[in-house]
């Protein structure tokens, strides 16, 4: 039977000037997870990932107004954290969806760790931006607190930005393939997965990172022997120098383009 990796972006969980709630988030996946389900019926095994850029950066932000009563948590603990929520609405979402299609499946989420080379050049240049836009003044102020990078982005503001290094496996890699096999709907891989290195003896150390999403969606999908790749998100293209005036729509490239 063939099998297909549906990645769902943070963004297509959480639409532009909504309330940042729970139930918001949950009636924005009900609406994606329709064509989701009717790659089942046309004979697919599913697999499922999802962004989580703005939900840590809520998290990332709200341990920071919480810190001085709260110790805070490091970005791989916030990932497990978002990982948790989201895969449980994301499974609701389906099981709600089965049941009105009257299809009997299993659905699991899987809090998942996926490896990175800890001599990763993105761990001495942070490029990902996560969390609130803030004024020049008030970026060098929490520069200089908290010593961060934040950088301008795309003149909305100044974000932190984080290292996002190359995932290269998934820990739990083979149990998901083994679930897929067997017939169950897997949410993995959430927010490009908990991000972590190898230690001697067996051992994995968790970093302070955030993984592409889609790229840890292009791992998973080679290990669990996936035909088909499909990327959801908010936008109605792939753009060349997106939210430019030069933009442009990518309606269908070559492999090698």
């Amino acid at each position: 039977m063939k099998k297909a990796v549906v990645a769902l972006g943070g963004n297509a969980l959480r639409r532009k000037g909504e309330p940042f709630t729970i139930e918001h988030q949950y009636k924005n996946v009900k609406k994606v997870i329709k064509p989701v389900v009717q790659l089942i019926e046309k004979g697919f095994k599913i697999a499922i990932t999802h962004g989580n850029g703005p939900q840590v950066g809520v998290e990332f932000f709200r341990n920071l107004y919480t810190r001085e009563k709260f110790p805070p948590y490091s970005l791989d603990a916030l990932n497990a954290e978002t990982q948790g929520w989201i895969g449980y609405i994301i499974a609701r979402a389906i099981r709600e969806q089965l049941y009105e299609d009257r299809i009997d499946r299993d659905v699991v989420a899987i809090v998942t760790q996926v490896i990175v080379d800890k001599n990763d050049p993105a761990f001495s240049n942070p490029t990902k931006p996560i969390g609130d836009f803030f004024s020049k003044e008030e970026a060098m102020e929490l520069m200089k607190k908290y010593g961060w990078k934040m950088v301008e982005d795309a003149g909305r503001g100044y974000r932190v930005v984080v290292p996002s290094p190359l995932p290269i496996g998934t820990v739990e890699g083979k149990i998901i393939k083994k679930l897929v096999d067997e017939g169950s709907i897997v949410i993995a891989s959430g927010g490009g997965g908990i991000p972590v290195v190898r230690e001697n003896h067996g051992k994995f150390r968790g970093v302070e990172a955030v993984i592409d999403k889609d790229r840890a969606s292009s791992v998973l999908a080679r290990e669990i022997g996936a035909s088909l790749l499909m990327i959801l998100t908010e936008v109605d293209y792939v753009y060349l120098n997106f939210g430019k005036p030069n933009e442009k729509p990518l309606e269908r490239i070559t492999l090698e383009q």
